[in-house]
């Protein structure tokens, strides 16, 4: 099996590598300086990807709609502008697409309205306000402190926010591009009773997700009885948020986190709780559709390689973001593939 899919060739690698290599002290030093400044983004193309599209804006409501669902914030900003940038460089037919973005109640969300609605003028989105004091008192401290924002549980809550007409979303982390169409992944099928779908990785140790007391305990181990559970990462699921609704997942989700509060039963911020509610019972999604684990590990954000196979979204998650070591001029090769979606202005442009 080839290593990269036919949308990502490996002729398309190297030449992004040998582009980085050759201009990034000069792209570097630049954003470096930027730190400083309020973030500025350029205006991104509009892009007519297919003939077949109908060139037309989609509600929220229309049946051919693709919905995408992000959180939004000002620390994780320039990677969001680059995931809608390559979302809708790669869709077939990027009018369908509408982006529901989750920000928390005490944002600015009126300036981050204006900075997604000036670097894409043509875009069908609507920010979600979210009450971070609904999930603050729920949350336990995790081994990285960016894991205890509220706003990494907002993803609990889709269903309550997005309009009751919405069936189908694909949630997608703030620190990823995709590098194929989005409509593909949208179209994943659940089966007749899967709440969301997913990339499965069951050579991981699922059981080190959880804290001894939750496996010395029967009452709370036998939750996976009956249950094949692997680990999966929730920066990218598709889910339908209908049976989500029915099921009352949210409820389910939140009493795992309270009974944390009361006994520590694991120790990594958002993931454990959706492990322990879905795990077992998803349906697969190709693993070309998340090569995470970008950023490093979760202590030394040490550089990774791609695993092995095709790729259709790229993910730095982890503890290294690639605008971050891009910065600091510490990037790691496949940093490399991110930075052409980087819509951040530098000063040069600032100036002109």
């Amino acid at each position: 099996m080839s290593r990269f899919s036919s949308s990502v060739s490996p002729v398309k690698i190297i030449s992004l590598l040998l582009w980085f290599i050759s201009t990034a002290p000069t792209a570097i030093n630049a954003t470096t300086k930027i730190n400083h400044l309020q973030f500025k983004f350029r205006e991104a193309p509009q892009f007519y990807n297919s003939h077949a599209c109908h060139h037309l804006s989609y509600t929220a409501c229309s049946d051919n709609a693709v919905h995408v669902a992000m959180t939004l914030d000002v620390a994780y900003l320039r990677g969001s502008m680059a995931v809608i940038l390559s979302v809708l460089q790669h869709t077939s037919c990027p009018e369908n697409v509408i982006f529901h973005f989750v920000a928390s109640a005490s944002a600015d969300i009126s300036h981050l309205n204006l900075t997604i609605a000036e670097s894409f003028p043509y875009l069908s989105f609507t920010i979600y306000p979210f009450d971070d004091s609904a999930v603050a008192g729920l949350i336990s401290t995790s081994i990285r402190a960016a894991l205890d924002c509220p706003l990494n549980y907002a993803r609990n809550y889709l269903a309550d926010l997005l309009p009751s007409c919405v069936g189908r979303v694909v949630y997608l982390d703030s620190d990823l591009v995709l590098v194929d169409d989005i409509a593909k992944l949208v179209a994943t099928p659940l089966g007749v009773r899967a709440v969301l779908a997913a990339p499965e990785y069951c050579n991981a140790n699922f059981t080190s997700y959880f804290t001894p007391t939750f496996w010395s305990n029967p009452s709370l181990s036998l939750t996976f009885a009956n249950r094949k559970p692997c680990y999966f990462n929730t920066g990218v699921m598709v889910i339908d948020v209908e049976r989500w609704r029915a099921g009352d997942y949210t409820t389910k989700i939140i009493e795992w986190m309270e009974l944390q509060k009361r006994m520590r039963i694991y120790e990594l911020g958002s993931l454990p709780p959706f492990l322990l509610v879905f795990a077992g019972n998803i349906a697969p999604v190709d693993h070309r559709w998340n090569q995470h684990g970008l950023g490093g590990d979760n202590f030394r954000g040490l550089c990774r390689d791609l695993h092995p196979g095709p790729v259709s979204l790229l993910h730095w998650s982890g503890k290294g973001k690639p605008w971050a070591r891009l910065d600091a001029n510490r990037p790691c090769p496949l940093d490399a593939l991110w930075a052409p979606y980087d819509l951040l202005q530098t000063p040069f442009l600032l100036e002109s």
